[in-house]
């Protein structure tokens, strides 16, 4: 007889708020754009001014600097004024602004749903009192069009471990600065040459075209002259696609030190994002020198294809992204919070529906054995396994939080064991699922549905948020001892 894990619900929900909104570009195409700039030098100073004033009491409370939006938005079209030979140093500042505005409309990023939660530990944990916690929350944040994004909110974990969130921010800000990454020729081609070690023309031009430093723009440019001149063959055509996915989306981005964690978004920056940044899985982790890093995987999504990619801080002020390179191309991609035997170890699931260990020498590249550890065994899992999180270290081994589907596609939560050492060795799993969507939880955009991107670990409780059916979130506690003995001893 299996004795069920006792799940302790929380009355703390994360729901969508469609006041937070972002300012961003609105592109109308050329055509339509220079027949916008050309109405708006049309009017007089006075009525640009007037029309200006109107938009600054609409909007100025709503954005940070509201100003310095609609100066990026005009720069972003001030090259097709010269089809109107109207020279820049020619236009008054209120009509750059105010053309700036019309290109410019507000986002609501989680007006559709606030979901995928994962949790960590805060770098700053002074000014607590002994059995507190501080932690980062993280969601994927769904708008418009549903375009991804990931948002934060911030607070702390009491002695009864409930959370007590920060004041949530209505000034919501993009990355004030963002660096494209430059590659250096030699490493790039090195690693070109370790993904594709096919001899091929196009790795012979890409060796000679290559400056010695060059940024992915400047790639693109390359690679389209390279393509037009030499035979196109499957070895060609796959080492050019392959350069361009290995520089694509590498950069990184500032934020702003006087805004709150919950006013930083993670915004769809690159082409292979463009249609939203899913499901980042936060981990904190620990160098063998003792320094922390926290690490994000998320899947990038242009619309048509998926990529896996890296995030990492130390501040969540400053972020580098990268992309996530050999076989581990599917969604679900998980670090463990450290080194295991000299190598980075990560959770994946490369078919779609068993979870793999794979170890490598490098975060972001994924060459080396990859290891089946878990397929489906109980109905609750007979269509798919994977993860909701990184691993959690405990003295009995390595704790996975998992999400399973079964019959009607109805997703639920369970737990395994994996050996310390060596991970690809499950030691344990729980026979049912330790939740499974209530009533409440079962409606939303995706029914039937709890997932998690990430728990951790406090006053000997998981603490586990989760999403209800891709609409909003809540969280629950499991004692860990508990847990762990049920894993371990399913049957009484």
């Amino acid at each position: 007889m299996y004795k069920p894990v006792q799940v302790n619900r929380k009355d703390i929900y994360f729901r969508p708020d469609t006041k937070r909104v972002l300012a961003r570009f609105f592109s109308l195409g050329d055509e339509r754009s220079i027949k916008v700039i050309h109405r708006v030098l049309q009017l007089s100073d006075e009525k640009q001014k007037e029309v200006f004033g109107q938009v600054l009491r609409s909007y100025s409370q709503r954005h940070r600097s509201i100003v310095k939006v609609f100066e990026r938005n005009f720069d972003r079209i001030r090259h097709l004024l010269e089809r109107l030979e109207m020279p820049t140093d020619k236009i008054s500042m209120t009509a750059k602004l105010l053309i700036g505005s019309y290109f410019t409309m507000e986002y609501s990023i989680e007006s559709a749903a606030l979901f995928n939660p994962s949790i960590v530990e805060h770098p700053d944990q002074s000014e607590l009192y002994k059995g507190e916690k501080r932690v980062i929350i993280s969601f994927r944040a769904t708008g418009e069009g549903h375009v991804s994004s990931i948002v934060f909110r911030s607070g702390y974990i009491d002695t009864e471990n409930n959370i007590h969130l920060d004041v949530v921010g209505t000034l919501l800000d993009k990355p004030i600065n963002i660096k494209n990454h430059r590659y250096n020729k030699n490493s790039f081609i090195s690693k070109l040459v370790e993904l594709h070690p096919k001899d091929a023309t196009a790795m012979q031009k890409l060796s000679e075209n290559l400056t010695e430093t060059f940024t992915y723009e400047e790639l693109k440019r390359y690679v389209e002259g390279i393509r037009a001149e030499i035979e196109h063959t499957e070895d060609n055509d796959s080492i050019l696609k392959q350069a361009i996915w290995l520089a694509s989306s590498h950069y990184e981005m500032t934020f702003s030190l006087d805004t709150s964690i919950s006013e930083r978004v993670i915004f769809p920056i690159s082409d292979t994002e463009k249609r939203g940044i899913e499901d980042a899985r936060f981990v904190r982790f620990i160098t063998p020198k003792g320094e922390v890093i926290y690490y994000a995987t998320y899947t990038a999504y242009d619309g048509f294809s998926i990529l896996p990619k890296l995030l990492t801080t130390k501040d969540f002020y400053h972020f580098t992204v990268k992309p996530i390179h050999g076989e581990i191309a599917n969604k679900g991609a998980a670090i463990f919070p450290r080194k295991i035997k000299g190598k980075y170890a990560m959770l994946c699931r490369i078919d779609g529906e068993n979870n793999y260990i794979a170890y490598s020498d490098y975060i972001n590249i994924w060459n080396e054995a990859i290891h089946l550890v878990q397929e489906p065994e109980s109905p609750y899992e007979f269509i798919q396994i994977g993860n909701c999180g990184s691993p959690i270290e405990t003295a009995a081994g390595w704790l996975i939080i998992t999400h399973s589907v079964g019959p009607m596609r109805e997703y639920s939560i369970g737990a395994s064991l994996l050996d310390l050492e060596n991970p690809h060795i499950e030691i344990g799993r729980l026979s049912l699922p330790i939740l499974t969507p209530n009533d409440m939880e079962r409606e939303g955009y995706v029914p039937n549905v709890v997932y998690s991107c990430g728990a951790i670990v406090h006053n000997d409780q998981l603490i586990m948020p989760y999403a209800m059916s891709d609409y909003a979130s809540t969280y629950a506690t499991i004692n860990l001892n508990e847990l762990i003995q049920a894993i371990l001893q399913p049957e009484i």
